[in-house]
């Protein structure tokens, strides 16, 4: 096991939303690769979980790529941009150079750092025809990036099994228990580490929900997430504002 310490780093996909504890707080895939990270390697294996819900990438940079280099970690898993690409100032040609920045520093500390292909989020969430395009290129970026650095690449996005909406949450844009329990199962298989088998259980589909009870269902999912998130995007806030990281420094994987 070459892997005796381990920092994630990112937003709310890393942070573990909505995958929670008994007590509230949040699990999610980093917990779970930790956890079985640490049953091979032992008791001094080192867990960081820097992630903070709604960041953007600039914010990921600046605010959590300094400490997680400044740990000197064996494993470092990256992901930033899913909520950059959400907004209008999105600029492509400005946020490729500094991806490839970012890893290239990451991987420069001497970092063996995993990449992420994001699952199409958009399919079931509005302004598809504006974002799709922008979750492709980034997708094609982290890529392009992931091979000239010699990063490992989880690709989330040509998996199919993410069109299953029992694998989403809620709030359609964060992952279920079950989703982030596959995003697990396929970090552990890029790193060349098994898993449960049923990490990779797909729920059934949902039956198909006739057309006005689906209706009300988007309404009643728009009044709950999409107004709050319209609302923060007008006043400048973000989910993340007062919340801390939920492993801020290395220790050990409890239990």
């Amino acid at each position: 096991m070459r892997w005796r310490s381990f920092v994630a780093v990112g937003d709310s996909f890393t942070e573990g939303m909505d995958d929670a504890y008994p007590d509230g707080s949040y699990r999610g895939w980093a917990d779970l690769v930790a956890t079985r990270l640490a049953a091979e390697a032992g008791p001094d294996f080192g867990y960081a979980n820097l992630a903070i819900r709604g960041r953007l990438f600039p914010n990921v940079v600046a605010e959590q790529v300094p400490s997680a280099l400044a740990m000197k970690p064996d494993l470092i898993t990256f992901a930033a941009g899913g909520n950059d690409v959400l907004r209008r100032s999105f600029d492509p040609d400005v946020f490729v150079p500094r991806f490839d920045k970012v890893v290239e520093r990451l991987r420069a500390g001497g970092s063996d750092v995993v990449l992420f292909r994001f699952a199409d989020v958009m399919a079931r969430l509005p302004g598809q025809r504006l974002v799709a395009p922008r979750v492709t290129l980034l997708n094609r970026a982290v890529g392009e990036v992931a091979e000239r650095h010699g990063a490992i690449l989880v690709d989330l996005y040509s998996d199919e099994a993410y069109l299953n909406p029992m694998l989403w949450s809620t709030d359609r844009l964060h992952l279920s228990a079950a989703g982030h329990r596959r995003v697990a199962a396929q970090v552990l298989d890029a790193l060349g580490v098994g898993c449960e088998e049923e990490w990779l259980m797909v729920p059934p589909h949902p039956a198909p929900t006739p057309w006005l009870a689906a209706r009300a269902a988007d309404l009643r999912w728009a009044g709950q997430h999409l107004a709050p998130w319209i609302k923060r995007r007008l006043t400048g806030r973000s989910s993340g504002d007062f919340v801390t990281a939920k492993r801020p420094v290395l220790g050990p994987v409890d239990g």
